[in-house]
């Protein structure tokens, strides 16, 4: 069975960082037999969360219709700036909108059985690894199995400027290693 995989970048800036991170991970995962849908969450616009407006207008519809992508795939594969060393407000606020309850459906099940992995990219020493400790306790919370690689690309803007094929090897790995996954999991 071919793994689906769903992907998106917690950034909608034109030349984010992770963004651009994002392409050599996906690559990564098609090359290792994934079949990947790569989203951009420019085209999923929320409102921040608010449970009264929850409450009095329901899901939006770009909220169902993430839910639905995520359901449709069995892993994820996150690339995820960093904020003051945590998530984007743009993640955890798609992340907290897929996670509501839709009529009778608990909000975990766009999450139930997922894989996830996560990358991340940024101009300073760290690249973005404190903020990957914040998504990956998020998603497991959610009940996502996330792996154990992951890829957090320091100095992005010399790397992505000028290829270092180590820092970019890394995250084709990171993609490869979550189809890797998934069709191992998908066999038992």
């Amino acid at each position: 069975m071919t793994p689906k995989i769903l992907a998106f970048a917690g950034s909608t800036r034109k030349d984010s960082f992770n963004r651009q991170a994002l392409e050599y991970a996906v690559r990564g995962a098609r090359e290792a037999g994934a079949e990947v849908t790569h989203i951009d969450l420019n085209d999923y616009p929320l409102p921040l969360y608010n449970g009264d407006l929850e409450a009095s207008h329901g899901l939006p519809g770009t909220a169902i219709q993430l839910k639905a992508l995520f359901k449709s795939h069995q892993g994820l594969l996150l690339a995820c700036p960093e904020y003051n060393g945590s998530i984007t407000p743009l993640l955890k606020n798609t992340l907290d909108w897929v996670s509501r309850p839709d009529g009778e459906e608990s909000g975990l099940v766009p999450y139930q059985g997922k894989w996830a992995a996560l990358v991340a990219a940024s101009a300073g020493n760290l690249g973005g690894l404190r903020g990957l400790r914040h998504v990956r306790d998020i998603l497991t919370n959610l009940q996502v199995m996330v792996i154990p690689q992951q890829m957090a690309l320091s100095q992005a803007d010399k790397a992505l400027a000028d290829p270092q094929p180590s820092g970019l090897k890394g995250l084709a790995s990171t993609g490869r290693a979550l189809a890797e996954a998934l069709r191992h999991w998908n066999r038992q």
